[in-house]
């Protein structure tokens, strides 16, 4: 697979925090045009290596590599060049609670674009609530007037606001109803689609590991212990992976992803 392939290198990551060690040794490659899901039990780090991947964490060791630029070390101008070709959801939506939601979808276009003119912005802002399946009413309302489903949009969103190539997602579906997170999955995948985005997701949403991501990776014992497709990790013997997957929720997931599409 050539450099052009890999969207996010990863190469002997560590991450400490005082005595407690998270990840040691880790490596990953995230490849161009996947949705790539990371899941892991709690206390494994993934929101960390996320962290680490965006250069919110400054690892102990290690190399990280995004859409071909090295992410540690780097000065905030250098880093804001290249965060300007990713977008982010955090857990929760983080949105701003004392803006709008159009305002919210505004603040990176009026970081990285100041010179566009107020109309513009906002004709921006109105095209991507769309994008992230709201309605133009929703752009006026405050995030405390807003569904947790609508904040994950409104959220989603904003990261779209500066056409990315790479969208990082931290556990999107979380607090969500099932329809709610099956929709929310369902729209992930068509922007993905339309989009050619670089997805990576963290969850621990099996339904959505089995609805929408093309490779899965395991976090355990520190590092990633395994990636690829679910069969493929099912065929691995790692008793976590397989206590996670075969267990009674990862059943009934692949059950649900097998059953036929209702006419």
């Amino acid at each position: 697979m050539t450099d052009d392939e890999i969207v996010i290198r990863i190469r002997g990551l560590s991450n400490r925090f005082g005595e407690q060690v998270v990840h040691e040794g880790l490596d990953l490659d995230v490849r161009r045009g996947e949705i790539l899901g990371v899941v892991g039990g709690s206390g494994t780090g993934k929101s960390v290596m996320m962290r680490s991947v965006i250069g919110l964490q400054t690892p102990a060791e290690g190399e990280v590599e995004v859409l071909g630029e090295n992410m540690v070390g780097r000065n905030e101008d250098e880093a804001k060049n290249i965060r300007r070709r990713w977008g982010i959801l955090f857990q929760n939506g983080a949105l701003f609670s004392t803006l709008t939601v159009a305002e919210n979808i505004e603040v990176p276009i009026h970081e990285y674009f100041p010179f566009l003119s107020p109309s513009l912005v906002d004709e921006i802002a109105s095209y991507k609530l769309a994008m992230g399946g709201l309605s133009p009413d929703a752009g006026p309302k405050f995030p405390s007037e807003l569904s947790g489903g609508m904040v994950k949009r409104a959220g989603l969103a904003r990261a779209l606001a500066l056409d990315p190539e790479l969208l990082f997602l931290d556990e999107p579906t979380a607090g969500l109803d099932p329809i709610a997170a099956a929709a929310f999955d369902e729209l992930i995948l068509s922007l993905q689609q339309r989009l050619e985005l670089t997805v990576f997701l963290i969850t621990h949403d099996l339904d959505t590991l089995y609805a929408i991501c093309d490779r899965v990776a395991v976090l355990a014992d520190r590092k990633v212990i395994a990636v690829g497709t679910i069969p493929e990790l099912l065929a691995l013997d790692h008793p976590w992976i397989q206590e996670y997957f075969n267990g009674p929720r990862g059943r009934a997931a692949a059950n649900s992803s097998e059953e036929p599409a209702r006419v």
